[in-house]
């Protein structure tokens, strides 16, 4: 297939004209990124957005890795010469890799088979006599005694007809039409079956698979990621049952095409081989593989969007925070960080279990909370939170009392992979004074301020908002954490003078050693006022300033411009545009509601026509010269804070509570309602209209506010469970 047949062939599969994704494919040639092409070659692309350009990319890839691969095969078939015309058109014709790999099956190089010592011994020519069905009179055995040798370990008819059927088994095993036929009945009938490993004697988290039968069409992805884990950890056994004899059958209808020939009852023989022995093994590590391939696939899905709705939390601007890593023994962890993440200073206190010493914790609390005026507590969510809570909750109470006009509250915090970022080399840089416990705290703190700026540090894969994340592909896992990571940065934009490295290596065009040779730049000289001073970065050449320059914000910059989405290029026409309709470019935001007004009702395709630009650029400068400096997370609802806290035994069914999303799975989501242990909200309370949910992403994602009933209470197991009010 060549490249605009590929092209073609996208084209129909997502049903865009050839024309754009031929564009889309031209730009990732030349290295343009997703999120400057979604923002900034709307024209091109025909308004493509980033969900649709990286289907175009990774289709791309696909169909350009399948014809490598078609290439490879057609190379060692031939080199085999044993390439016909007819074959070589079937490879080429292929669209996908399973129906590739089987027409390659026969050629592929593998270890020696019965069917091949069977060719040793000289029976090929009886096993095409058996496959080939023409034979309708005679007897088996006396055409088989032919084919008697002693010496190769033949010495008689009827061993003669079995060996042989060992080379007919492979070939009906390497037949694509019964390969086929068998994947569909599996697919369709087969069922999927658990049972304890009668070994395992204690409790295990796998109980509800000791007896586990569902099948293949109605198997969800947790259930085949749970008995994959529980197969793994040698506590099931994971099986696929077929109603053999029903199979058996279908599989004789593909291969038995004369029921005259002498050879039949062989050739089921043969059949009922092939099956056991080869076939079935084969394609039920094929389907086992393709279910957990479909359930990985979805769990990624599932990472990745809760893992955008994490990033994208709206950060809690202009507060001091003290973050407060929580534990028993070692104590708990106090981290003072001003407005801006710049760490002040911090101890370690001891108000939890054992040591119990809330006097002395209280004192040091609120001596820093009055000197370097806190307006915010945030509390990690990990061992000895709660008791932790009840704590700084009892601080806030007294303190309210004695200043009611002073507002001070405090929230709990996923602290998922703190721990990661505090032993890595990022950290150690940032604080190479403090020691890992301490960095991680201010880690939980900054995460308040800015979420996104605070989590790009950390592997996505250890935030915590997945569901079996450390069990599934890897590379895909990672690959598309990277996507999500990428288009939440770009999205928000960053502040040139005061991102991290970390956070610039993720924005559009930039590598991580050109992130490090811009903060090189800022240490020597100073704030950057422009855009334009990028191009004095070593690395930063025009085509890294055509991708970067976009997505890297400059407040009070020389340029008002700088402060916006507006890329550089479209500089001219956003003047134009504000020649021609009398706004200050100095000062926008003062002209808001003007500028709102003026383009109410205009006709942007004679303004697009007339400042020389394409409608959806004539779009993007309208919406930011409404809204320069623009967050997209403004618009979000805040994190729920707390001035109280509830324990357990306070709770009872029936009571409404409001509580934060903290994961969103398969089965429903898990909420923080402010005790020690997260709520469960069940998929099938999700709703109080009485609807069915199909998905819980539908109704609830990572960081909402809802209200919520308490329907259980399992103070032995603590567990809580929920339901929408």
């Amino acid at each position: 297939m060549s490249d605009s047949q590929i092209i073609s062939t996208i084209s129909t599969s997502l049903s865009l004209s050839a024309k754009q994704v031929q564009a889309v494919a031209t730009f990732i040639d030349e290295g343009a990124t997703i999120p400057f092409l979604a923002r900034y070659r709307q024209e091109a692309t025909g308004g493509l957005d980033e969900e649709k350009l990286r289907a175009v990319r990774d289709l791309l890839e696909f169909h350009r890795s399948l014809e490598a691969r078609k290439k490879a095969i057609l190379k060692a078939i031939k080199d085999q010469d044993k390439l016909t015309p007819e074959l070589e058109i079937a490879i080429k014709a292929c669209t996908d890799l399973k129906t590739l790999e089987d027409l390659y099956l026969p050629y592929k190089k593998k270890k020696k088979t019965r069917g091949d010592m069977a060719k040793e011994k000289g029976l090929e020519p009886l096993a095409k006599l058996i496959w080939q069905q023409e034979t309708e009179t005679g007897n088996a055995l006396d055409i088989a005694r032919e084919y008697i040798n002693t010496e190769k370990e033949i010495p008689d008819a009827d061993t003669a007809l079995k060996v042989s059927l060992d080379i007919v088994a492979e070939w009906i095993n390497e037949s694509v039409e019964v390969r086929d036929k068998l994947r569909d009945i599996m697919r369709k009938h087969g069922v999927i079956t658990s049972e304890k490993n009668p070994a395992i004697k204690e409790r295990t988290n796998f109980e509800d698979y000791y007896e586990f039968r569902n099948r293949v069409p109605y198997i969800k992805p947790h259930q085949v990621l749970a008995l994959n884990r529980g197969e793994r950890e040698n506590v099931l056994f994971v099986n696929l049952e077929l109603n053999e004899e029903r199979t058996l059958e279908n599989i004789d209808d593909v291969v038995i095409t004369n029921d005259h020939s002498i050879f039949t009852t062989w050739l089921q023989d043969a059949v009922e081989d092939a099956y056991k022995r080869l076939l079935f093994p084969s394609l039920e590590r094929e389907l086992r593989n393709e279910l957990t391939a479909e359930a990985d696939q979805h769990a990624i899905e599932t990472f990745a969007t809760n893992l955008k709705n994490l990033l994208m939390q709206p950060p809690l601007k202009n507060q001091v925070v003290m973050g407060i890593d929580p534990a028993y023994r070692t104590g708990c962890k106090v981290a003072i960080v001003t407005e801006t993440g710049e760490y002040l200073e911090g101890s370690t206190i001891y108000p939890t279990p054992p040591q119990n010493k809330i006097a002395e914790s209280a004192e040091v609390v609120n001596r820093y909370i009055d000197k370097h005026k806190v307006t915010l507590i945030a509390i990690g969510n990990g061992t000895g939170s709660r008791e932790t809570e009840m704590f700084i909750a009892d601080v806030i109470q007294k303190r309210k009392e004695a200043h009611p006009d002073k507002t001070l509250n405090y929230l709990i915090i996923s602290e998922a992979g703190a721990s990661v970022y505090s032993a890595s080399a990022v950290a150690r840089e940032e604080f190479p004074d403090l020691d890992a416990a301490q960095r991680g705290n201010i880690s939980i703190a900054r995460r308040v301020q800015d979420p996104l700026a605070e989590l790009v540090k950390i592997d996505p894969k250890s935030i915590g908002v997945g569901l079996y994340q450390h069990d599934i592909n890897q590379n895909q896992l990672s690959k598309k954490l990277d996507d999500v990571v990428e288009s939440c940065v770009n999205d928000v934009g960053v502040n040139l003078n005061t991102a991290s490295a970390e956070l610039l290596t993720h924005i559009s065009g930039l590598s991580r050693n050109v992130a490090r040779n811009i903060i090189e730049y800022r240490d020597q000289k100073g704030r950057f006022t422009s855009r334009d001073e990028l191009k004095a970065i070593t690395g930063v050449g025009d085509f890294r300033f055509q991708q970067a320059a976009g997505f890297l914000r400059i407040p009070e910059g020389r340029h008002p411009l700088d402060n916006t989405a507006i890329h550089p290029e479209s500089y001219e026409a956003a003047e134009k545009l504000c020649n021609l309709f009398g706004i200050d470019v100095e000062n926008l935001s003062s002209q808001q509601k003007k500028i709102e007004s003026l383009f109410a009702n205009s006709d942007k395709n004679e303004i697009a026509e007339k400042i020389g630009v394409g409608v959806p650029t004539l779009e993007l400068i309208i919406e930011n010269l409404q809204k320069p400096g623009r967050d997209p997370r403004e618009s979000l609802p805040k994190p729920l804070l707390r001035q109280d806290v509830l324990k357990m035994e306070d709770l009872s069914p029936g009571m409404k509570l409001e509580g934060t999303v903290r994961n969103v799975v398969d089965f429903g989501a898990f909420v923080d309602i402010g005790v020690k242990q997260d709520g469960l909200l069940h998929i099938s309370n999700m709703s109080n209209t009485g609807k069915r949910v199909e998905n819980p992403h539908d109704e609830v994602s990572v960081g909402d506010i809802i209200n919520v009933e308490i329907t259980s209470i399992d103070n032995e197991r603590g567990r809580i469970g929920l339901k929408v009010v």
